[in-house]
């Protein structure tokens, strides 16, 4: 078996993504002239493409290792979530796309300050930031961390090349060349996949019987357990937390709704949702199958001792495919890290000029909205490459791990906010913002009574501390923003809420706005 370095048929191919990468950002960097162009692409990207976009934007280095490794060490449980989301969206889209195309410029948040104040506004655009900047932070450290154990060498210099890459194919050709990217990783995506999986399958001694047959027996197979106990990781708590992961992805983040748009029409954008939602569900479940069948191929043939769970996918493509064929499985590795944090940084850098630049420098030139927009895309790529490598030296841990504290504790009840707000007439300001620090206050109390530190909790109220599941965390938040925020809103005069922001209100669909 092959376990040899890169060879330099391997170097090439990557060397010519990272060159394609590059073309996209040049390819479109004459049509940037403007905000909306830069950030929306004016309606000229095809509702396909844009469907492909939608799927890269969910796809990333964590798809690419996490679900083979999850395969690996377990059954299928955490496919669970990725399952609820069409479920959930097919009959949500229909409504959210509209929304969002009538009444906001170009952040999601726009339309949280429209129905609930500024509060709102700002309380969901730094959770996001911050949500970015963390999963931005992982993705480096995971695409790194994988390339050392392919090639065995030092792989922190990818964070720099990788990160320069993203910087440059926005700065030049804005979010029109991040969709074009999407679509060349999505092809990749699935050829490499398919290709792993196909090699796997001939590699097991009796075939895809087999790996059903083995997988079966060992608990590799199934959703379970399945039964009603939030204590711990079960069919029900993925399920749960799915619904809600779904609503807050497709409703609320604006790496998404930015996607919705840029189609010409509310059509086109509900055409690409479906066919992006429709492609995720069999991405996810064709990684982690190929963590299944690699269980069975090690039990055939036992892994070197130590080997862990993420390991052995890169260990079966440094061991059993040739040069060129390796580097073509790095090359969509490294295309799908980058596809993720170029929609990662473009947004970022929506949000930070729709909801703080514009807001501290009103009534400007949009030359100058433009040229800031530039500016944040460097100043954020750079702090993400800071954020992986820290990660990187503290070997996973460390002070990454405050900036996910700092998300779990201010990014809960989100989607509780957009519920209210599109459902509920009644909710206003001042009893969404009651429940905004209702809601930190209990994610807060839950996750530091949960969250274990040495031999104990960062925070232990003995039998007062949170007793169920941390994926509960994120729902119960939802649910205590619903439920303190409609009551809390009774003791306070009823919004008088324009029609074009209520679900019930809806109408025939309209343009994108020009603001």
């Amino acid at each position: 078996m092959n376990t040899s370095a890169l060879g330099i048929l391997d170097y090439v191919l990557i060397v010519g993504v990272l060159a394609i990468n590059l073309y996209f950002g040049l390819r479109y960097a004459r049509q940037q002239q403007t905000t909306q162009a830069y950030f929306a692409a004016k309606g000229r990207v095809p509702s396909w493409a844009l469907g492909l976009s939608l799927l890269a934007t969910l796809i990333s280095s964590v798809t690419f290792l996490g679900y083979p490794a999850e395969g690996y060490a377990s059954n299928w449980l955490l496919l669970v979530q990725g399952l609820m989301v069409p479920l959930v969206l097919l009959g949500a889209i229909w409504f959210i796309v509209p929304l969002y195309r009538r009444v906001i410029g170009l952040s999601t948040y726009e339309y949280f300050e429209k129905r609930f104040g500024l509060l709102a506004r700002y309380y969901a655009s730094v959770a996001f930031v911050l949500r970015q900047f963390s999963g931005m932070g992982t993705v480096f450290f995971l695409l790194s961390v994988a390339l050392t154990r392919i090639t065995g060498g030092e792989t922190w210099y990818l964070i720099l090349v990788v990160g320069l890459i993203i910087i440059a194919v926005n700065l030049l050709g804005g979010i029109e060349a991040v969709i074009w990217l999407d679509v060349f990783q999505g092809f990749m995506l699935f050829a490499s996949g398919i290709l792993c999986l196909v090699v796997i399958l001939f590699s097991v001694n009796g075939g895809l019987p087999e790996v059903w047959r083995v997988a079966s027996e060992n608990g590799r197979t199934g959703f379970g357990p399945y039964d009603a106990d939030l204590t711990r990781m079960t069919f029900w708590v993925m399920a749960i937390n799915g619904a809600f992961y779904a609503i807050q992805k497709y409703g609320t983040d604006q790496t998404v709704v930015q996607r919705y748009l840029t189609a010409k029409t509310d059509r086109s954008a509900i055409r690409a949702s479906l066919l992006g939602i429709s492609l995720t569900v069999p991405v996810w479940s064709l990684f982690m199958f190929i963590g299944t069948a690699l269980f069975v191929y090690y039990r055939q043939n036992p892994l070197p001792e130590g080997t862990r769970p993420d390991g052995v996918f890169p260990y079966f493509i440094m061991t059993h495919f040739p040069p060129g064929v390796v580097g073509f499985i790095l090359a969509a590795m490294i295309s799908a890290a980058i596809c993720s944090l170029s929609a990662d940084l473009n947004s970022l850098a929506a949000v930070g000029l729709e909801d703080f630049y514009k807001k501290a420098r009103p009534g400007r030139a949009d030359d100058e909205y433009l040229r800031a927009s530039k500016v944040m895309v460097v100043f954020s790529g750079i702090l993400a490459m800071a954020i992986g490598f820290i990660y990187l030296r503290a070997g996973g841990e460390g002070v990454l791990g405050v900036v996910f504290t700092l998300y779990a504790i201010f990014s809960g009840g989100i989607v509780g906010i957009f519920l209210l707000g599109v459902f509920s007439s009644r909710a206003n300001r001042q009893g969404v913002n009651i429940a905004i620090v209702v809601c930190v206050l209990f994610t807060a109390y839950a996750f530091l009574t949960s969250t274990p530190v040495g031999s104990g909790l960062l925070l232990d109220l003995g039998p007062y501390n949170f007793p169920h599941h941390k994926l509960m965390l994120g729902v119960y938040s939802h649910l205590v923003v619903i439920g303190v925020g409609y009551v809390a809103s009774l003791f306070f005069p009823a919004p008088d809420c324009p029609d074009n922001l209520l679900y019930r209100r809806r109408r025939k669909e309209v343009p994108i706005p020009s603001h």
